[in-house]
């Protein structure tokens, strides 16, 4: 059920690279997070130099313009180990397949309650999967 949005530098990558990153993004999310077959709802979006701002030096990582954000929605059932698995495995797929450095490779999860969630028909498909408050 993950929703994720990608920004990059316009111009920064090609159709193909584009491709290539967010099959990444879905198969470490596959591999670590258990998404299903065909859960998979992703954009990329390219924004003009002046419209990516970005604090090139935060926390002493050196970034370049080739920088990635990553942001992911997920329901709130993952544990810390898994979140810092699917990191690592975002990242050395997009080095390993792209190039990419690791320090270009910002990831921002941003977790929902499963009630919050609709696929489609008006329906939130996953509120009977909430236990009953008492």
């Amino acid at each position: 059920m993950p929703l994720t949005q990608v920004s990059i530098r316009k111009g920064s990558k090609t159709e193909a690279q584009k491709k290539t990153l967010l099959n990444e993004i879905y198969e470490a999310m596959r591999e670590t997070f258990d998404v299903p077959a065909d859960d998979r709802f992703m954009t990329i979006t390219e924004h003009a130099q002046e419209d990516f701002v970005f604090g090139r030096h935060y926390m002493n990582i050196a970034r370049s313009d080739d920088l990635i954000l990553i942001l992911l929605t997920v329901s709130d059932t993952r544990t810390v180990e898994r979140k810092q698995a699917l990191f690592k495995r975002i990242a050395t797929g997009l080095v390993r397949e792209l190039g990419v450095r690791p320090e270009d490779i910002f990831i921002n999860l941003v977790e929902t309650k499963l009630e919050n969630w609709s696929f489609g028909n008006g329906i939130a498909q996953y509120a009977d999967k909430v236990p009953a408050v008492a």
